[in-house]
């Protein structure tokens, strides 16, 4: 069956429960409708077939309606939440109708309405959102030359706006890393989309809808009456928003713009070839935020990411935050106890502003709330700038907590339905309704005995069942002495159950109790839902200050544990790192029992680029990557693995690191790295961080040496952003002879017998050789294969000797170097190493060779 926009009388021919449903289901015709039924959420017609089809369900027709087969699948109502979350990852977004009529007095089926609507954007519930990231719900709207961008964490209630060039939308995105997109028109590859009507975005429309939510009369006050894209954006995104969840947004009180220039700079490219989240290849880690991520809270662990993806440019707040990791030196550990009690107040806030709070979030706000002196007493005695702003933040709302523990159970049930909500007088009708069902054990065991001593049958029993009720059971041997007041209830095989009206009379009167009881626990919990929303404020205030006291925590003890320093700011152009590391592949070598060999950097206007030489497997990337991952950790306020690092102001970090193509897109490996490089030749300025690994390899040696040589020099001469540019295109150290601003290194190589040991260390000037048969002979390349290439290899350089090299393409004629003596090291290793020396120990002894 075809299910568009029926009109009415489409539905007629159809049973009264179906004509219910279709009515439902054509309000949201474009996603999914579970609709409640007893224990189950039903599933029909198409939706039947894709549920089936998503979710591995059962696909079923039973019976019949308006001649056709209902084509149907269900899932129980107690594990929904694991079949959303699984929708919700592939994109889907799903309306649940709820049962909100009266089954015993229903005439027809009984009343159900769309309560809310999960889509991958809007999730609130705890089992359905990974607790240690933000999920962002984001608009787009444009206009001429600009795109307004308007984002909302529903979790925090955060909401902000841009306006961007279109060209930066891909790099915004992946900094934000929405759920999901709202748009008027077109698609974004790689997104969960919801295209809505294009008069969502009309612009005064949008603003009113805006000033509704703020409770403002003017946009002025927030700084961003100016962006009307982002205005119109955000108008879409709070509507939608207020429509999936059915209720206002009572959490969502301000609005931010993001500026250009507020945050350090990152092209998608940099973000993953940094490994700040996600590793190349996909996965959660090994990544710069897993190796931090110690933080003793949910809430921690998504303001660290912001943080790592959102790197600022302002050094007041980073110097805030450097001086709050060196405060708090010993007290980190006690704090990190403390912290690892709380709960998710962030997300319980948010979830008492949307009344879907359940009572057992109640109870863990109550006991967070309770640990706040806890906390505040794990602070350091001397509490200073950001301390001090914290410490004042994290003032107990005791109003709030009063009203908690006064109102819920000390451990009440999950479900508000279930009952056991509300601690003993909080309610005197409830306390009546409570004593009158916990008297019905006394009054059970005095009728059984009374009923024992009256009718003679000294195994008679009273008891209880949810599908019978109260009931008598006497044995079918003493059937003989039942009186003529028990009324048959139930028959089993070896006995009668009965009934007695003074027994029916107390299970009227009993049941009533309960369901009453039922009753007036969800009115008042919802009463005090509404109670609650006067503190969301204070909630929000203190969830922040915990976020924030857990992050700087979670950076001390790092810091602490793993020998990183203080960065130190400075206001010339400079980057200048003395034993500097890369802190994700330091810990990996650790845990194999190995040691990191630490190295210096030193840049300026002076000494601009660094042309990059040595073998594969020498450790050029990490270098690079490393100091590129100093800066970032510098610039989000944390500590930097290294001796010492100074750092000049940064407007962005590029990368151009790695080989991968682009299948999905139609673009080859090359015309990835091309496309990388011009990014960088049009964006980089003098106070940028360039990465350039291997530039012009994936095409042929002449065009790849030419493209390197000429960006190189772009770099130097044009834009002169402080860069690292790693090549195996020797040539190209002779750049240096040109350039005063230019300086080689290499990471240094030995070589023994038929394999080579990577020393990892830095050193001036160019490398000699790249020793790439060697790796390739560690990598496991056959013998023979080996030897045909040192074969090729050696009639290669004596045809390039004979040419006269290439030098001269590149440079005017110049006296040829000489050849280098014999290499001292080399010669004593040959001279001092058995045959049966390891690699490890010609690494060893060649460190001891040095320091002599």
């Amino acid at each position: 069956m075809k299910l568009g926009a029926p009109v009415a009388d489409a539905f007629s021919a159809h049973t009264p429960m179906m004509q219910q449903y279709l009515r439902l289901k054509a309000q949201h015709p474009d996603i999914l409708l579970f609709y409640r039924m007893g224990d189950f959420y039903e599933l029909f017609f198409e939706d039947a077939e894709k549920g089936s089809r998503l979710l591995d369900l059962t696909l079923t027709a039973r019976g019949a309606s308006a001649g056709q087969p209902v084509r149907m699948a269900g899932v129980p109502a107690h594990a929904v939440e694991q079949y959303l979350a699984k929708l919700v990852k592939l994109g889907e977004s799903v309306a649940i109708c709820e049962q909100v009529g009266d089954v015993a007095t229903a005439k027809g089926p009984v009343e159900r309405q769309v309560t809310r609507i999960v889509t991958p954007g809007t999730l609130t519930d705890s089992e359905l959102l990974d607790e240690k990231s933000e999920n962002i719900l984001l608009a787009l709207s444009a206009e001429k030359a600009c795109i307004g961008l308007a984002w909302l964490s529903l979790a925090s209630g955060e909401l902000r706006v841009a306006e961007i060039a279109p060209e930066a939308l891909e790099n915004e995105l992946r900094r934000i890393g929405p759920a999901e997109i709202l748009v008027a028109e077109g698609e974004v590859p790689g997104y969960a989309v919801t295209k809505l009507p294009a008069w969502n975005f009309d612009y005064e429309s949008a603003k009113k809808r805006l000033l509704e939510q703020l409770g403002a009369a003017s946009l002025e006050g927030y700084g961003i009456e100016d962006l009307r894209p982002a205005i119109a954006a955000c108008g879409a995104l709070l509507d939608y928003a207020r429509k999936t969840q059915g209720r206002a947004l009572a959490h969502v009180t301000a609005v931010s713009a993001e500026r250009a220039g507020q945050y350090l700079r990152m092209d998608a490219a940099t973000r993953r070839n940094l490994e700040i989240t996600e590793t190349l290849r996909g996965e959660p880690a090994p990544t710069l935020f897993s190796l931090l991520d110690e933080c003793a809270t949910g809430m921690g662990s998504r303001l660290l990411r912001h943080w790592l993806h959102h790197p600022l440019r302002d050094r007041a707040p980073l110097t805030a935050r450097h001086g709050a990791i060196e405060a708090l030196d010993k007290a980190a550990a006690p704090m990190h106890a403390v912290l690892r009690r709380f709960a998710d107040v962030e997300r319980i806030g948010a979830r008492i502003a949307l009344r879907n709070a359940r009572p057992r979030d109640l109870s863990g706000l109550r006991a967070s709330l309770a640990r706040l002196p806890d906390l505040l007493a794990a602070f350091p005695a001397e509490k200073a700038g950001l301390l001090a702003t914290l410490a004042s933040d994290l003032a107990l709302p005791a109003q709030c907590l009063d009203l908690l523990s006064r109102a819920i159970a000390e451990d009440p049930s999950a479900m508000v339905r279930d009952g056991g909500v509300f601690a003993e007088g909080w309610s005197a009708e409830l306390d009546e309704l409570r004593t009158l069902q916990s008297n019905a054990g006394g009054f059970l065991i005095e009728l059984e005995a009374r009923e024992r001593a009256r009718t003679g049958i000294a195994n008679l029993k009273v008891a209880y069942n949810h599908v019978h009720g109260y009931y008598i059971e006497v044995t079918n041997a003493q059937a003989a002495k039942v009186p003529e007041d028990y009324r048959r209830r139930q028959t089993l095989k070896n006995a009668e159950r009965y009934i007695t009206p003074e027994l029916k009379a107390f299970e009227d009167k009993a049941l009533s109790a309960r369901d009453r009881a039922l009753a007036l626990e969800r009115t008042l919990y919802d009463a005090l839902l509404q109670q609650l929303q006067q503190h969301l404020p204070a909630l929000q205030r203190v969830a922040r200050a915990l976020a924030q006291s857990d992050v700087l925590a979670c950076l001390c003890a790092t810091a602490a544990r793993r020998g990183w320093c203080r960065p130190q700011f400075t206001a010339d152009i400079a980057l200048q790192i003395e034993a500097g590391r890369h802190p994700v592949v330091e810990a990996r070598i650790e845990a194999e029992s190995g040691r990191f060999v630490p190295n210096d950097v030193r840049l300026s206007p002076a000494r601009q680029l660094l042309l990059i030489t040595g073998p594969n497997m020498g450790g050029k990337s990490t270098y690079m990557r490393q100091v590129a991952l100093i800066a970032l950790l510098a610039h989000a306020g944390s500590y930097v693995p290294a001796k010492s690092a100074r750092l000049g102001p940064i407007d962005q970090i590029f990368t151009r690191v790695g080989a991968s193509d682009d299948l999905a897109g139609g673009r080859s490996t090359f015309m990835v790295e091309m496309t990388e490089s011009a990014n960088i030749l049009h964006n980089a300025t003098a106070h940028s961080l360039v990465l350039m690994d291997e530039v012009g390899r994936g095409t042929s040696t002449f065009d790849g040496l030419a493209l390197a040589w000429a960006i190189a020099r772009h770099l130097v001469e044009k834009s002169r952003p402080l860069t690292l540019f790693a090549t195996h295109y020797f040539e190209l150290t002779r750049l240096a002879l040109e350039h005063r601003t230019v300086a080689n290194i290499h990471l240094d190589a030995v070589e023994h017998k038929d394999t080579v040991v990577f020393l990892h260390a830095v050193e001036e000037g160019p490398a000699s050789r790249s020793y790439g048969l060697q790796v390739a002979a560690l990598a496991g390349v056959p013998k023979p294969v080996i030897r045909q290439a040192k074969m090729y290899l050696e009639r290669l350089e004596q045809q390039s000797l004979r040419q006269g090299g290439q030098d001269d393409l590149f440079l005017k004629p110049a006296p040829a170097e000489p050849e280098p003596a014999t290499d001292p090291l080399r010669e004593a290793m040959q001279q001092l190493c058995p045959d049966e020396l390891s690699p490890r120990e010609a690494l060893e002894l060649l460190y001891r060779l040095k320091k002599v």
